[in-house]
């Protein structure tokens, strides 16, 4: 049963205005992962690069209708909505995403498009994850503008921290111009090597600045992670045994278990976080 039953769903944007950080990768295995547990889950990608699309085995070409026509009018959502075989449902992207960037400069209320196409929808899910474009764009705003929180996926390496602190602002802007209930969900180490002296330093300035908003769960540097999109499949469906699989498990759990509360503590994954940063 999902969470908060005839509640609307939390929308949850996964964003990070620097490439390469495992957004994608996140936005992916964590619909997934959620859907694994019996949450109803909707992904949308915002990315005319359409990654988290074929993440999930679906073709780009084929994948018409698409955000796209969705975002600037000739869709509804349930036109475009897409079930995957991984017990989530898919709003596609390809490149004619990249058009609406154009198009919706001209458009009234640009920055609401993506927020007034899911009205009504939030009763049918639980969590609603949108995959965002790694720049600060007409897309990236729409995500921003939909959503009640953001994960930030992020590695712990030097440029990472300034690269937050861009994204922060950028938040704040958001917040007050357009969205006034956007917040920080949480902060997501990826890519995590503990044998990194650098790695392990960046990770204990996170905690100590940002502290209960970082993910206890930590995303390691995986092979099996980095495969499974060529084969179309969220991780926890190429490979439910390896270290990525696991951690993103371990990741959903954590989630509900901030939701709900102490009676999903048994469910907070800490062993496999922990096994995933061994």
């Amino acid at each position: 049963m999902g969470v908060g039953g005839a509640k609307l769903a939390k929308v949850l944007a996964v964003t990070n205005q620097k490439g390469g950080v495992g957004k994608t990768t996140t936005a992916v295995n964590l619909s997934a992962c959620l859907a694994a547990l019996e949450q109803r889950v909707l992904m949308i990608d915002l990315d005319p690069q359409g990654n988290a699309t074929t993440g999930c085995g679906i073709a780009k070409r084929s994948a018409l209708p698409s955000v796209y026509q969705m975002l600037i009018g000739r869709s509804t959502l349930a036109e475009v909505r897409i079930k995957t075989e991984f017990g989530f449902d898919l709003l596609p992207a390809n490149r004619e995403l990249a058009g609406a960037e154009v198009e919706l400069i001209e458009m009234g209320g640009r920055e609401y498009r993506l927020r007034e196409a899911l009205a009504g929808a939030g009763g049918e899910y639980d969590f609603i994850l949108l995959d965002c474009p790694p720049a600060l764009n007409m897309l990236t705003v729409n995500g921003l503008v939909a959503a009640q929180a953001v994960m930030i996926p992020m590695q712990c390496e030097y440029y990472a921290l300034e690269g937050l602190t861009d994204l922060v602002a950028t938040l704040k802007k958001v917040r007050a111009n357009l969205n006034p209930v956007l917040e920080i969900e949480g902060l997501l180490r990826t890519m995590f090597d503990p044998r990194s002296t650098l790695t392990q330093q960046v990770s204990a300035e996170l905690e100590s600045h940002f502290g209960a908003k970082v993910y206890r769960t930590i995303v390691p540097r995986a092979v099996r992670l980095a495969e499974a999109p060529s084969y179309g499949k969220p991780v926890i469906a190429f490979d439910p045994s390896s270290k990525g699989a696991q951690a993103y498990l371990s990741l959903a759990q954590e989630m509900l278990g901030r939701i709900v509360g102490p009676d999903l503590s048994g469910l907070s994954g800490d062993g496999a976080a922990q096994g995933a940063t061994a």
